[in-house]
């Protein structure tokens, strides 16, 4: 009877049991950029993904993932102290350094605090910190205050004017970090008026998501649409997760329990839908209409995957799912289901991602978000199993 009692008492935690070889997929990761480095020397481009025929697709600093790269190679340094990444890092970060004045997007803190905001942290170059101070400024000047959102499109088809995207939750950490370096409480309000009239619109009562809302002068919505989902009452994969991590960071930066309860819920439904497969990589829309037989979005499962690491910690007891979870998802994107070897995937590390399907845009490629989350995850699930 003891026996069966401890077996029912060690049951729940057999998931913890999965194991990630850190070193094994690091040493991997290093291999692959380095090959992709030599591929690709052309700063004046930045590398995202490859088209249909193998060929890489780059795109021009002002594209929003821009960041994601040079932020790779910042996490390569940040495991190996490699002076060889370091350097490959300060080149590629240096190469988005213009971007600081950019105001014609909201995505400044996808592509300059993950760039310079890594290196700032690993090396605590001041040059660093005077550039995030400025993409802060930049981004802030997207926000008005009528409306109490940072725009993040120009316009938007049918003739809005001020579409809003749930993306937009992960250009706020930027915003709580500069008001910290520069004493100016501005730039925080404006990240607390966007995350809570963000949680106000964007989500409906079942706490699924909506990718995009559309507002008038006033503030007052206007329409709700799913731009790169499947349709506009569906639930669009990578747009949920962003949501989860957006919210856990305004945890993270407050410590307002009213951010952590929605990022717990919004994370649940995430978790508990029917339409969640076993491996836990979603589909690029929860409500694609041919499931199963539609594409799994690999770079959703990573950003999900992070931030299921971090919600675990300010979780309790509830944070034993959130890990298991997450470590379900990194150990499937670990897996070849998901994880190219030395040589495929024009040297990306993660398989299978979908950018818009709705769109025909970036279907079943790889997309380097994906492989910066998957990086940022494995860094994460190692420092919190040495706690």
């Amino acid at each position: 009877m003891k026996k069966l009692i401890l077996l029912a008492l060690l049951a729940p935690l057999s998931v913890f049991a999965q194991k990630i070889d850190v070193n094994k997929q690091f040493k991997l990761a290093e291999q692959q950029y380095q090959r992709m480095l030599a591929a690709q020397p052309d700063t004046s481009v930045t590398i995202h993904s490859a088209n249909q025929d193998g060929t890489y697709r780059n795109m021009p600093s002002k594209w929003w993932c821009s960041g994601f790269f040079p932020g790779g190679l910042w996490q390569l340094y940040e495991r190996s102290h490699d002076a060889q990444w370091e350097k490959a890092a300060r080149l590629w970060t240096a190469a988005v350094k213009k971007e600081q004045y950019n105001t014609g997007t909201h995505d400044l803190g996808f592509m300059m605090f993950d760039s310079f905001g890594n290196g700032l942290r690993l090396t605590n170059d001041p040059e660093y910190k005077k550039v995030l101070i400025q993409s802060a400024k930049s981004l802030a000047t997207r926000f008005d205050p009528n409306i109490g959102l940072i725009k993040s499109w120009n316009s938007f088809k049918g003739g809005y004017k001020y579409p809003v995207i749930i993306d937009n939750m992960m250009n706020l950490d930027l915003l709580f970090w500069a008001s910290k370096e520069t004493g100016d409480p501005s730039f925080k309000q404006i990240a607390l008026t966007h995350a809570d009239n963000t949680m106000k619109h964007h989500f409906r009562p079942d706490n699924s998501s909506y990718h995009v809302i559309l507002y008038d002068v006033d503030g007052k919505v206007l329409a709700k649409k799913q731009h790169q989902g499947y349709q506009d009452e569906s639930c669009w994969t990578r747009g949920h997760a962003w949501a989860m991590y957006g919210y856990v960071e305004m945890y993270r930066n407050t410590k307002d329990k009213k951010y952590l309860d929605f990022a717990q819920k919004i994370s649940d439904y995430y978790l508990n839908h029917p339409n969640l497969p076993a491996d836990k990589i979603p589909y690029w829309d929860f409500y694609a209409p041919n499931i199963p037989n539609e594409e799994r979005d690999a770079s959703a499962g990573a950003i999900a995957a992070s931030a299921l690491l971090e919600l675990s910690t300010y979780s309790g007891e509830k944070g034993k799912r959130y890990y298991a979870d997450a470590v379900k998802m990194l150990a499937s994107l670990s897996s070849p289901a998901y994880r190219a070897a030395l040589g495929e995937n024009n040297n990306f590390l993660i398989k299978h991602c979908v950018g818009a399907k709705s769109l025909n845009s970036e279907i079943d490629v790889p997309l380097i978000y994906a492989d910066y989350y998957y990086l940022e995850g494995l860094l994460r699930y190692e420092r919190y199993n040495k706690k």
